[in-house]
C-alpha cells in the first residue's frame, strides 16, 4: 500500500466522487444528491469499480469497494476518505473494513413474501395488452424490451424510471434507445415514463399514482435488477429482492395482472447444481454455495415470485444466462464484464486459459423470446430458459479473434493471474479495474471469479422445453459461429472500443 504525499479534503474528494459518479452514470452532475443513497444509483461491478480506481488515482492509496456501501451516500463517504487521506500521511494504519468477511446467510429463510401481497381478483387471460409496466427500461435487455413490446403490441409502455421529473425521464429513455439503436419516433408517445425508484416502498411513486397502475395495467414485464459482483447481498437486497416484491404488489393489487419476470440461471449457481443437467421446472431448493451475492438475490427474489404464483397470481419466469449483443447489428453493452474482459485480454495480448463455455444469448432472441412467449397462454406459471442450445468453447473465441488479427494467446490460468498482477499496472486497461473479480477469493473453498465460473463447477443448463415453446414461431437463437463474431468485432472496431493494432 503507497503512503500519500498529502491529505485531501472532504470536498476536494467530494467534487471528485460527483464528477465521476455522474460520468459513470451519464447524466449531468447536477443531477448527483450528496445525501442520496449510492445504493439508488444502481452502479453495476464495473462502475463502482471504476470509480473506486479513480479516487485510488488521487489519493495515492487502495480503496476498497466495499466503501461504497458501508458509507451510504457521497458526504459521508467523502468524509471518510479524508480522514484515511490524512490517516496514510501521518503514517497511522487505516481502518478501512476492506472485502469484509462474507456472513453465511440462509437464504431459504430471506425467502418471505408479505402475507398481504396477494391477488386481489381472479385472473382471465388475454393476450391483447392496452397498458403494460416495465422496469429495467433504462438497461440493455429493457431498451430491447420495449422496441419488442411496441412492435408485437399496441400497447402503451409504463416505464419505470429513476429521474427528477418525467420529462427528464423521457429523456433518459429516449437516450437509451438511440444508443442501441431501436429508438423510432414514430413509437414515442406510447414510451410514458413513471418516475420511481426500485428500493423504495412503493416503487417511490405516489399512493394515488400507484394504485392508479395497479387498476388499468394489463401486464407487468419486470427486468431491472442491480447487478455488482463486489457488494454482498445485503447491498443488493433492497433493489433486487424487495424491489421485486413491490412489483409482485403492483401485480396483485384491485385488477390482477399477469408478471413476467427476467430471473437469471445464476440461481443454479450452488456446488448442488454443479455438472447436473437442470430442465426448466425443476425446483431450485439449493442455495448452499451460491458465493456472490448478486445471484443470491436472485435466488431469493425468484423464490418470491413462485410464492406469488402459488398464491394465485399469474407469474412467468425468465431465465437468461450472459446476455451478448444483437445478432445482426452487433450494438451491445460494452460496459459490461464480457466486453470489458475482451477489451482488457485484447491490450494484454494474453487470454486465460481456462474450461468455459460460452453460453451466451443474443440479446435480439432474449428479448424476442420474451415478448412472444409472454403472449401464450400455456407459458403462465412457467420458467423458460434463454441459453444458448449450442454453447461453444472459449478457445473458439480466442481462435477466431486471432485469425482476425488481433495479436493474442492461450496461456496457462495462472500465468494470466502473474501477467495480471505484474504487467497490468494503467487504469486504462479494463482487467485494471476488474482485478477484485479476477484475482480476490471469494468462497470457503477460496475459489476466484473465474474459477467459479469453470464447467466443472457449473450446472448445465437445459432449455429443450423453451425450444419446444418456442417451435414455429421463427424465433431462434443465432448460432455461435465465425458470422457471428464478425458481427459482433465489426460492432466493436467501428465503434472504437477494440482496434486490431492496440
Amino acid at each position: 500500500m503507497m503512503v500519500s504525499k498529502q491529505s485531501h479534503t472532504a470536498a476536494n474528494i467530494q467534487a471528485l466522487l460527483v464528477s465521476n459518479l455522474a460520468e459513470a452514470l451519464r447524466i449531468s452532475p447536477d443531477e448527483i444528491d450528496i445525501r442520496a443513497s449510492l445504493d439508488s444509483y444502481g452502479l453495476d461491478s464495473t462502475q463502482a469499480m471504476v470509480l473506486i480506481t479513480k479516487v485510488e488515482k488521487m489519493l495515492e492509496f487502495e480503496v476498497s469497494p466495499m466503501l461504497l456501501w458501508h458509507y451510504p451516500n457521497i458526504e459521508a463517504l467523502s468524509q471518510r476518505l479524508a480522514e484515511e487521506s490524512a490517516e496514510a500521511e501521518s503514517g497511522i494504519p487505516g481502518t478501512n473494513p476492506a472485502f469484509t468477511k462474507k456472513v453465511t446467510l440462509d437464504l431459504s429463510a430471506e425467502a418471505v413474501l408479505d402475507p398481504t401481497i396477494r391477488p386481489a381478483t381472479s385472473y382471465k387471460f388475454t393476450d391483447e395488452l392496452n397498458n403494460v409496466f416495465l422496469t429495467g427500461g433504462s438497461g440493455f435487455l429493457g431498451a430491447f424490451l420495449i422496441h419488442e413490446l411496441l412492435q408485437k403490441t399496441h400497447a402503451d409502455i409504463y416505464c419505470l424510471v429513476r429521474a427528477a421529473n418525467p420529462e427528464e425521464g423521457k429523456r433518459k429513455l429516449q437516450k437509451n434507445l438511440e444508443e442501441y439503436g431501436v429508438w423510432d419516433e414514430e413509437f414515442s408517445s406510447r414510451i410514458i415514463p413513471i418516475v420511481g425508484d426500485l428500493t423504495k416502498p412503493y416503487l417511490g411513486i405516489s399512493t394515488e399514482g400507484f394504485e392508479m397502475l395497479a387498476a388499468n395495467l394489463d401486464a407487468i414485464y419486470h427486468s431491472a435488477a442491480t447487478l455488482n459482483y463486489v457488494y454482498p447481498y445485503s447491498a443488493l437486497k433492497t433493489a433486487n429482492v424487495l424491489g421485486t416484491q413491490e412489483v409482485l404488489r403492483l401485480a396483485s393489487q384491485i385488477k390482477v395482472k399477469p408478471l413476467h419476470y427476467v430471473s437469471s440461471v445464476a440461481i443454479f449457481e450452488s456446488t448442488a447444481y454443479a455438472g447436473k443437467v437442470v430442465k426448466e421446472q425443476d425446483d431450485f431448493k439449493h442455495w448452499e454455495g451460491i458465493h456472490l451475492g448478486y445471484s443470491q438475490t436472485k435466488w431469493v427474489a425468484e423464490k418470491l415470485v413462485k410464492i406469488a404464483g402459488e398464491r394465485g397470481l399469474p407469474v412467468t419466469i425468465y431465465r437468461p444466462p450472459l446476455i451478448s449483443g444483437h445478432s445482426q447489428t452487433g450494438v451491445t453493452n460494452t460496459d459490461d464484464f464480457t466486453c470489458l474482459m475482451t477489451k482488457g485480454c485484447v491490450e494484454m495480448g494474453y487470454f486465460p486459459d481456462v474450461d468455459y463455455m460460452m453460453d451466451m444469448s443474443p440479446v435480439d432472441y432474449v428479448s424476442r423470446a420474451i415478448v412472444h412467449l409472454s403472449k401464450q397462454k400455456e407459458s403462465i406459471g412457467k420458467a423458460f430458459h434463454l441459453q444458448h442450445p449450442e454453447p461453444v468453447p472459449l478457445k473458439s473465441l480466442v481462435d477466431w479473434m486471432h485469425s482476425f488479427g488481433f495479436p493474442i494467446q492461450l496461456i496457462p490460468y495462472e500465468e494470466w493471474q502473474e501477467k495480471l498482477i505484474n504487467n497490468v499496472s494503467s487504469p486504462e486497461n479494463p482487467l485494471y479495474t476488474l482485478r477484485p473479480f479476477l484475482l480476490d477469493r471469494w468462497s470457503q473453498e477460496q475459489l476466484t471469479i473465474p474459477d467459479l465460473y469453470l464447467k466443472s463447477h457449473r450446472p448445465i443448463i437445459s432449455c429443450d422445453e423453451t425450444l419446444d415453446a418456442l417451435a414455429g414461431s421463427s424465433i431462434v437463437c443465432a448460432p455461435i459461429n465465425s458470422q457471428l463474431f464478425m458481427v459482433y468485432s465489426s460492432y466493436l472496431i467501428e465503434s472504437g472500443f477494440l482496434s486490431i493494432g492496440q
